[in-house]
């Protein structure tokens, strides 16, 4: 029974996305705790073509040796972590006054790891860095639920569930935290059927929300090209922006778009299609691209333009990211996903994407071609299954135990 709920727990552990990481000094004392999860999509080249590649940071990595403390004014604290055939990701720390941050983030890829990278053209190790987006307060733990993304040079690197302290004076994650600004950001009004934008109080203390927002209603959206329909679009959006006020505190502007008010419109070619959609005073640029030697689609940036609330700082607002890749598919079938995704823009701009199916380019009849489900659907589906094989599994051991502690009582008795 004990090896059962053994197996039960290794099994639910391995639904577990995130990692734990300590750092400790020479005489044994933590530093730095992190547990984070990591997600990394990298762009390289097949014979001068481009593909990517998408990959978690593994279970398995582990606190190189280059990780440190930090030495008063000397060093700063250093949490790097090895995983893979030389791959790496260093989070270097540093403190002013009285709050600590993550001053930068470094990744090193391995491009001639064949299972990271098959066929790649080249061979060399690869780093790209960037700086930080995480602050707290000293004696606080970082805490930040909501995923951030942070692109770099062909490399976007997305963090989530991540609960992080550094300069830790007593080996332990303090129990007051500092969250980040998507965490701690509120609605108070649910998005109504009329348009209407909808703001708040964050991330400095404010009233509890009294409702969340609702999903968006699912649109149906195509772009005819000369030869004839190549972008077929089902999903119901949300744009989400973080902006600085007036006073100095920080706001959301939370728009769900109503497929009866939005217009649609675009253009294709043999290798990239976009899809323009305006609600309002907001336009949203898909740009979609095409890898040939995969053949498969995906979206490679998104572009957004809005006009914030009047008490914003400024009301003026444009972002974009043309590094993405997201919502795959082979060409002659549709991507779709029924969970909600999220589409990191930039660190203010977050496009929710709901019942999301699409279909770039090679399309038949206005119809959707054969399904390919989102990694997360996928996931929802995995986590059932595993569970119930590790109860079924519990069950078997016990009725085992059960029979043969039963022969064993019968072989107790003796005839007379």
């Amino acid at each position: 029974m004990a090896r059962g709920l053994l197996a039960a727990a290794a099994l639910l552990g391995f639904l577990q996305a995130s990692s734990s990481f300590e750092v400790k000094d020479p005489s044994g004392k933590v530093c730095i705790i992190a547990n984070l999860t990591v997600a990394f999509s990298v762009e390289y080249k097949i014979s001068g073509k481009k593909e990517f590649v998408q990959f978690f940071l593994p279970q398995n990595a582990s606190v190189a040796s280059q990780s440190s403390c930090g030495k008063g004014n000397t060093s700063h604290p250093v949490l790097v972590l090895d995983f893979g055939a030389g791959h790496s990701l260093s989070l270097n720390f540093s403190e002013s006054a009285d709050k600590y941050q993550v001053e930068e983030f470094v990744f090193h890829y391995n491009l001639s790891d064949a299972t990271l990278f098959p066929n790649s053209s080249a061979g060399d190790v690869k780093t790209v860095s960037h700086k930080s987006i995480m602050q707290a307060q000293m004696g606080t733990k970082y805490r930040c639920i909501h995923s951030k993304r942070i692109n770099m040079k062909n490399v976007n690197v997305t963090f989530s569930n991540v609960t992080l302290e550094a300069y830790l004076t007593n080996g332990t994650l303090s129990v007051n935290k500092t969250e980040c600004a998507e965490d701690t950001v509120s609605t108070t009004t649910i998005v109504p059927t009329t348009p209407k934008h909808t703001t708040s109080q964050g991330p400095t203390p404010g009233p509890t929300p009294t409702s969340s927002p609702s999903n968006p209603a699912v649109g149906k959206y195509n772009v005819t090209g000369p030869n004839g329909t190549c972008i077929l679009a089902y999903m119901g959006l949300q744009l989400n922006i973080t902006y600085p006020k007036k006073d100095g505190k920080m706001g959301l502007d939370l728009l769900n778009f109503l497929p009866h008010n939005t217009t649609s419109s675009g253009k294709c070619d043999n290798t990239f299609a976009l899809l323009n959609l305006t609600f309002e005073k907001t336009k949203v640029v898909f740009h979609f691209a095409l890898n040939a030697s995969a053949e498969k689609f995906f979206l490679q940036g998104v572009s957004v333009r809005t006009t914030l609330p009047p008490e914003a700082k400024n009301p003026n607002f444009e972002a974009s990211n043309s590094s993405m890749s997201e919502l795959r598919a082979s060409v002659g079938n549709s991507y779709k996903c029924s969970s909600e995704e999220n589409l990191q823009v930039t660190d203010q701009a977050l496009l929710n994407v709901f019942n999301v199916q699409i279909q770039i380019f090679k399309i038949d009849g206005d119809k959707f071609g054969p399904v390919e489900e989102c990694q997360l659907d996928e996931n929802n589906m995995l986590i059932p299954i595993i569970v119930g094989a590790a109860l079924a599994g519990l069950v078997l051991i016990v009725l085992i135990a059960y029979l043969i502690g039963r022969k064993r009582s019968h072989a107790g008795y003796q005839t007379i």
